[in-house]
């Protein structure tokens, strides 16, 4: 599932590295183009809801074959377009999977290991994603270079391919839960499950608000120069691997405050990031660190949305539309505060007020979840005052 989630992560990350080359060979525009990764992220965001509840009766481990056998359907599309238009196609139906598979597999990665190991087992899932980060950029740059940007689609459906037959011959077919729709729906009714939604979106979309723009900020700002941002951002990426695992452990452990610290970590990184971005040393280790504590939500966030959900897979997939939705809105809101006039440093200042707001829904989420779980005295065995 690690593999899948490798894939899937290159195929969302990579486009960014090839859009000139796409954009030159099929005769668009630039912002044309850039509709393959915004038509790919509203989709995911979609998606994830509507196929999870589309497919809601189906087996946990058939219904991951087809998803990924759809991932690859995307890719091929992608790899063999003639046209623009075909090329979107492709995009659409590659992330029409992606929202369910990371979802569906979360739960199934938590039905593989004992309770007391579920964050570290869907880390691990997202393990994949985490390394795609890090290489899709520099791996769809390097071989669409060399080869041509169809190349890095074949080299992403062969990837697919290999880890559909990994999945069909090597995840056990574990039963899980599949109620359908109308019934996954009545989990949303628990106040914990928005909570936690919102923590989510609001978590990824003070960071990727931020991240969204920070080849400017470098660049602009700090003062490096676009050959080191290549770079940079795989210490981004090195930071989400590390978060991602570290999230996990710690989840395990303390979920709620491994929560509360991330989240507080993220908005400490970001704010001490806007006020020291003219500073190179600092810049790399500030990025490095966005990644960390960025990434450290991630497996916590989706076993505490499923466990208020009492386990449905609609949460969790749930989850992914989150993020996805606080990616865009956090993308707009920095570059709202650009067009303001406020510099290349507001995202960062910008990303660590909406991190805030999450930070302290979170903390609002786990007082009362533990008021809830409180044990109540008999009134004849409460101390007077």
């Amino acid at each position: 599932m690690a593999l899948g989630g490798f894939g899937i992560g290159l195929t969302e990350f990579v486009i960014a590295g090839l859009l000139p080359q796409v954009a030159r060979s099929l005769a668009v525009s630039t912002a044309a183009a850039g509709w393959l990764i915004s038509g790919y992220a509203l989709t995911v965001a979609v998606g994830a809801i509507a196929v999870t509840a589309a497919t809601a009766r189906l087996r946990w481990k058939p219904l991951l074959v087809g998803l990924v056998a759809l991932f690859v359907a995307g890719n091929l599309l992608s790899a063999i377009a003639p046209d623009y238009p075909t090329m979107l196609l492709g995009r659409v139906v590659a992330a029409l999977c992606h929202g369910t598979f990371f979802g569906i597999g979360s739960l199934v990665a938590r039905r593989l290991v004992p309770p007391e190991r579920s964050s570290r087992a869907v880390a691990t899932m997202f393990a994949g994603l985490t390394v795609a980060n890090v290489l899709g950029v520099p791996f769809g740059a390097l071989v669409g270079e060399r080869w041509g940007w169809r190349a890095t689609f074949w080299a992403i459906t062969a990837t697919g391919t290999v880890a559909l037959i990994a999945i069909a011959t090597l995840v056990p077919n574990v039963t899980g839960s599949r109620p359908p729709p109308r019934t996954q729906l009545h989990a949303f009714r628990s106040p914990q499950v928005w909570l936690t939604l919102t923590a989510t979106a609001l978590g990824y979309g003070g960071m990727f608000g931020a991240f969204s723009y920070i080849a400017y900020t470098f660049t602009r700002v700090t003062g490096f120069s676009t050959t080191d941002v290549a770079w940079l951002l795989v210490v981004y990426g090195t930071g989400l691997v590390v978060g991602n695992i570290a999230g996990g452990r710690g989840a395990d452990h303390n979920r709620e405050a491994t929560l509360i610290a991330s989240l507080a970590g993220l908005a400490l990184t970001l704010t001490a990031f806007g006020l020291l971005a003219s500073s190179r040393p600092a810049s790399v280790i500030l990025v490095f660190l966005l990644g960390v504590f960025g990434f450290a939500t991630v497996p916590g966030m989706i076993t505490r949305v499923t466990d208020a959900a009492g386990g449905v897979p609609l949460a969790a997939s749930a989850n992914v539309s989150a993020s996805n939705v606080g990616n865009a809105v956090g993308a707009w809101l920095g570059g709202l505060a650009i067009s303001a006039g406020w510099g290349y440093r507001a995202p960062l200042y910008v990303g660590a007020a909406i991190v805030l707001t999450g930070l302290a829904m979170m903390t609002y989420a786990t007082t009362t979840a533990a008021r809830a779980s409180s044990p109540r005295l008999p009134e004849d065995q409460m101390t007077p005052r």
